[in-house]
C-alpha cells in the first residue's frame, strides 16, 4: 500500500466518524425528548453543538497543523473526540449533553480539515475526482448504516447507545494515524487563522455556496424531518432510520455518474440537476402522512439522494481545482468551516422556522411551509450556475493531465 494511500484511508475513516454523529443522533431525538423532557427546537442543538465545536475550531485547524505538524494534530483530535463521545453518553441532562457535544465538534474539526489537506496534496489536480468519488462514497456510507444501526440501538439499548457505538472505529483510526502517518516537521505557526483572499477563486466560492444550500439543507430536512416522520406519519425510530438506505443507494448513482463524467461535463450540468432533484423530493417528504404509503418516504429520499449527492460531490471535485498546492491546507480550513456552517445553519435555521411557524400556523402548515422553505433554498445556486466558465473548467482538467 502506497503512502498516499495510507494517508486517504486515515482521513476517510475520519471522514467517516464526522458524518456517523451527523446523522446517528437525530433518529434519537424524539427518545432523548422523552427522556431529558426536551423540545424539537432545544434537541436541534444536539446536532448543532457537536456542529459548532466543528465550527470553532476549524479556523485554528492550518494553525496548529503547522505548530505541531499533522500527525500530532491527528491524533490528539481522535483522543478528544472519543473522550467526549463516552462523556456524551454518560450525560445527564441536556446541558451537559449539548456541552459535551460541542467538545466532541472540537476534535472532529481538526480532523477532517487536516486530514484532507494532507490527502488532498499527495494527488494531482486531474486525479482529485476520483479522491472526491471515494470521500463521496463515505459520506454515503456513513448515512446509510448509522441511522439504521441508530434506530436499532434506540429501540433495544437506548439513546445512549448512539454514542458509545463510534468508540471502536476511533480507536482503530487512532491506531492506524499511529501506525501510518509520518511525523512531519513542524513548522512555524503563521499568524493568520483564515487565509480569506481564497475566496476570490471562483470556483471554491461558489462550491462554498452549493454546499450552503443543498447538502445544509438536507441536514436541516433530515433533524426536523425524523420528527415530522415519527409524530405525524407514524414510522418507528428504526423505520426512519432505514430511510437513509434509499438515499444512500441514489447517492451511490449519482457518486458513480459524478467520478465518471465530471472531467467531460464540468460542473455545470451536474449541479443543476442535482438541485431539482433535491428539491423535488424535499417537496415530495411533505406529503408523506399516515394515510399514504411508505413508499412515498422511499422516493422521496431517493430523489434527495441522487440530487443532494450530485450537487456534493460535484461542488468537493471543483473547489480546489485552482488552489495551489502551498495553499491547500488553508483553502481546506475554509471549504471545512464552510461545510460545518452549512450543516449548522440548516439544522437551525430549519428548527427555528418550524418552532416560530407552528405559534402562528396549524400544525400540517407549519411542517409544509418549513420543507417549501428548504427546497426553495435548495434552488437558489441555479442563479450562479450558468454563469460558470464551463469551457475553461474543462480546459484546466485537461492540462493538468501528464
Amino acid at each position: 500500500m502506497t503512502y498516499r494511500t495510507r494517508v486517504a484511508a486515515v482521513f476517510l475513516l475520519g471522514f467517516f466518524l464526522d458524518l456517523i454523529n451527523m446523522f446517528i443522533a437525530s433518529v434519537a431525538f424524539p427518545a432523548m425528548g422523552q427522556a431529558l423532557h426536551a423540545t424539537p427546537a432545544s434537541l436541534a442543538w444536539v446536532s448543532n453543538g457537536y456542529i459548532a465545536g466543528l465550527t470553532l475550531v476549524i479556523p485554528f485547524s492550518a494553525l496548529l497543523a503547522r505548530l505541531l505538524g499533522p500527525k500530532r494534530t491527528i491524533l490528539l483530535s481522535l483522543f478528544l473526540f472519543s473522550a467526549a463521545s463516552t462523556a456524551a453518553g454518560l450525560a445527564t441532562s441536556l446541558d451537559s449533553l449539548i456541552a459535551w457535544r460541542v467538545v466532541q465538534g472540537l476534535g472532529g474539526g481538526l480532523l477532517i480539515p487536516v486530514g484532507q489537506a494532507l490527502a488532498w496534496q499527495q494527488f494531482r489536480p486531474h486525479e482529485r475526482a476520483r479522491l472526491s468519488s471515494a470521500v463521496m462514497l463515505v459520506a454515503l456510507l456513513a448515512p446509510a448504516c448509522s441511522p439504521a444501526i441508530g434506530g436499532l440501538l434506540v429501540q433495544t439499548l437506548g439513546w445512549r447507545w448512539i454514542f458509545f457505538v463510534t468508540l471502536p472505529v476511533a480507536a482503530v483510526t487512532f491506531a492506524l494515524a499511529w501506525l501510518w502517518l509520518s511525523a512531519e516537521k513542524p513548522e512555524k505557526a503563521p499568524s493568520r487563522l483564515l487565509h480569506l483572499p481564497l475566496l476570490k477563486d471562483p470556483l471554491l466560492r461558489f462550491s462554498m455556496l452549493v454546499y450552503l444550500c443543498v447538502p445544509g439543507m438536507f441536514i436541516g430536512v433530515n433533524v426536523v424531518g425524523m420528527f415530522y416522520l415519527q409524530s405525524v406519519a407514524g414510522l418507528t425510530p428504526a423505520e426512519t432510520g432505514m430511510l437513509m438506505l434509499p438515499w444512500s443507494l441514489a447517492s451511490f448513482v449519482a457518486i458513480t455518474a459524478t467520478g465518471r463524467y465530471f472531467n467531460r461535463t464540468g460542473p455545470r450540468p451536474l449541479i443543476a440537476l442535482g438541485c431539482l432533484l433535491q428539491a423535488a423530493g424535499i417537496l415530495l417528504l411533505m406529503n408523506v402522512g399516515p394515510e399514504t404509503a411508505r413508499a412515498l418516504a422511499v422516493l422521496a429520499f431517493a430523489l434527495m439522494g441522487i440530487g443532494g449527492s450530485l450537487c456534493s460531490s460535484t461542488a468537493q471535485s471543483s473547489a480546489f481545482l485552482t488552489i495551489p498546492h502551498a495553499e491547500m491546507p488553508d483553502a481546506s480550513a475554509l471549504w471545512n468551516l464552510n461545510r460545518q456552517l452549512s450543516f449548522f445553519m440548516g439544522a437551525l435555521l430549519l428548527a427555528e422556522l418550524l418552532s416560530l411557524t407552528q405559534g402562528y400556523l396549524p400544525p400540517s402548515s407549519a411542517w409544509r411551509w418549513t420543507f417549501i422553505f428548504a427546497a426553495g433554498v435548495t434552488l437558489l445556486p441555479l442563479l450562479r450556475v450558468f454563469h460558470l466558465n464551463n469551457p475553461t473548467i474543462l480546459m484546466q482538467i485537461r492540462q493538468e493531465k501528464p
